[in-house]
Protein backbone atom coordinates (compact mmCIF):
# COMPACT_ATOMS: atom_id res chain seq x y z
CA UNK A 1 0.00 0.00 0.00
CA UNK A 2 2.02 3.59 -1.00
CA UNK A 3 2.01 5.79 1.88
CA UNK A 4 0.06 9.07 1.68
CA UNK A 5 3.55 10.71 2.82
CA UNK A 6 4.87 12.66 0.25
CA UNK A 7 8.17 14.15 2.23
CA UNK A 8 9.52 15.99 5.10
CA UNK A 9 7.82 19.50 5.75
CA UNK A 10 8.87 21.18 8.36
CA UNK A 11 11.33 19.96 11.86
CA UNK A 12 10.59 21.92 14.68
CA UNK A 13 13.28 22.82 16.84
CA UNK A 14 12.61 24.20 21.00
CA UNK A 15 14.46 27.56 22.05
CA UNK A 16 14.19 29.40 25.16
CA UNK A 17 15.71 32.34 22.99
CA UNK A 18 14.13 33.09 19.39
CA UNK A 19 16.12 35.54 18.54
CA UNK A 20 19.14 33.81 19.21
CA UNK A 21 18.23 31.00 17.78
CA UNK A 22 17.52 32.67 14.75
CA UNK A 23 20.60 34.35 14.74
CA UNK A 24 22.97 30.95 15.53
CA UNK A 25 20.85 29.30 12.56
CA UNK A 26 21.30 32.13 10.40
CA UNK A 27 24.61 33.82 10.46
CA UNK A 28 26.66 30.91 12.29
CA UNK A 29 24.72 28.02 9.82
CA UNK A 30 24.36 30.33 6.84
CA UNK A 31 20.47 28.68 6.50
CA UNK A 32 18.10 31.39 4.55
CA UNK A 33 15.59 33.31 6.97
CA UNK A 34 12.16 32.50 5.65
CA UNK A 35 9.97 34.47 7.82
CA UNK A 36 8.86 34.97 11.13
CA UNK A 37 4.79 35.02 13.05
CA UNK A 38 4.31 35.83 16.18
CA UNK A 39 6.59 33.32 18.57
CA UNK A 40 7.60 31.28 15.37
CA UNK A 41 10.48 31.59 12.91
CA UNK A 42 10.74 29.85 9.74
CA UNK A 43 14.35 28.85 7.93
CA UNK A 44 15.87 27.02 5.12
CA UNK A 45 13.90 26.00 2.15
CA UNK A 46 12.17 22.92 0.81
CA UNK A 47 12.07 21.49 4.32
CA UNK A 48 11.60 23.88 6.81
CA UNK A 49 12.88 24.54 9.78
CA UNK A 50 10.51 25.67 12.65
CA UNK A 51 12.12 27.81 15.50
CA UNK A 52 9.65 28.06 18.38
CA UNK A 53 9.60 28.36 22.65
CA UNK A 54 7.83 24.86 23.87
CA UNK A 55 4.49 25.39 24.45
CA UNK A 56 4.52 22.89 27.64
CA UNK A 57 6.70 21.46 29.80
CA UNK A 58 5.65 18.26 27.19
CA UNK A 59 7.45 20.17 24.68
CA UNK A 60 10.61 21.51 26.64
CA UNK A 61 13.48 19.08 25.47
CA UNK A 62 16.13 19.07 23.43
CA UNK A 63 15.18 17.93 19.54
CA UNK A 64 15.71 15.43 17.12
CA UNK A 65 18.94 15.77 15.49
CA UNK A 66 19.04 17.37 12.10
CA UNK A 67 21.36 16.02 9.71
CA UNK A 68 22.87 18.58 7.44
CA UNK A 69 23.87 17.31 3.58
CA UNK A 70 27.54 19.02 3.04
CA UNK A 71 29.84 18.04 -0.10
CA UNK A 72 32.84 18.60 1.76
CA UNK A 73 32.84 18.04 5.45
CA UNK A 74 36.05 19.03 6.50
CA UNK A 75 35.50 22.44 5.13
CA UNK A 76 32.13 22.92 5.89
CA UNK A 77 33.18 21.85 9.67
CA UNK A 78 36.12 24.22 9.37
CA UNK A 79 33.97 27.62 8.00
CA UNK A 80 31.21 26.37 10.80
CA UNK A 81 33.88 26.65 13.51
CA UNK A 82 34.82 30.31 11.89
CA UNK A 83 31.60 31.58 12.22
CA UNK A 84 31.57 30.22 15.92
CA UNK A 85 29.97 26.74 15.90
CA UNK A 86 31.49 24.04 18.24
CA UNK A 87 31.24 20.96 17.58
CA UNK A 88 31.55 17.80 19.83
CA UNK A 89 34.04 15.72 17.42
CA UNK A 90 35.81 15.86 14.06
CA UNK A 91 34.52 13.98 11.18
CA UNK A 92 34.82 10.53 11.62
CA UNK A 93 33.41 6.84 9.12
CA UNK A 94 30.38 5.70 10.59
CA UNK A 95 30.04 3.50 7.85
CA UNK A 96 31.02 1.51 4.44
CA UNK A 97 28.41 1.18 1.39
CA UNK A 98 28.92 -0.32 -1.83
CA UNK A 99 29.29 2.96 -3.44
CA UNK A 100 30.31 5.52 -0.83
CA UNK A 101 31.40 5.91 2.55
CA UNK A 102 29.06 7.90 4.79
CA UNK A 103 31.00 10.70 7.21
CA UNK A 104 29.40 12.47 10.05
CA UNK A 105 30.69 15.38 12.73
CA UNK A 106 28.22 16.62 15.48
CA UNK A 107 27.36 20.40 16.84
CA UNK A 108 25.02 22.21 19.24
CA UNK A 109 22.59 24.68 18.83
CA UNK A 110 22.44 27.48 21.88
CA UNK A 111 19.68 25.88 23.21
CA UNK A 112 22.18 22.44 23.39
CA UNK A 113 19.97 20.96 20.75
CA UNK A 114 22.35 18.24 18.96
CA UNK A 115 22.49 18.72 14.83
CA UNK A 116 24.93 16.83 12.83
CA UNK A 117 26.92 17.61 9.31
CA UNK A 118 26.77 14.30 7.22
CA UNK A 119 28.57 13.98 3.82
CA UNK A 120 28.29 11.22 1.13
CA UNK A 121 32.32 10.52 0.02
CA UNK A 122 32.29 8.50 -3.17
CA UNK A 123 35.15 6.31 -4.47
CA UNK A 124 36.31 9.25 -6.81
CA UNK A 125 36.18 11.95 -3.69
Amino acid sequence: MPSPIVNIGQISIGTHDLPQAVAFYRDALGLDFLFETGPLAFMCGEIRLLLSKPESGEFDHPSSIVYFRVEDIDAARAELVERGVSFDDKPHLIARMPDHELWMTFFRDPDRNVHALMSEVGPSD
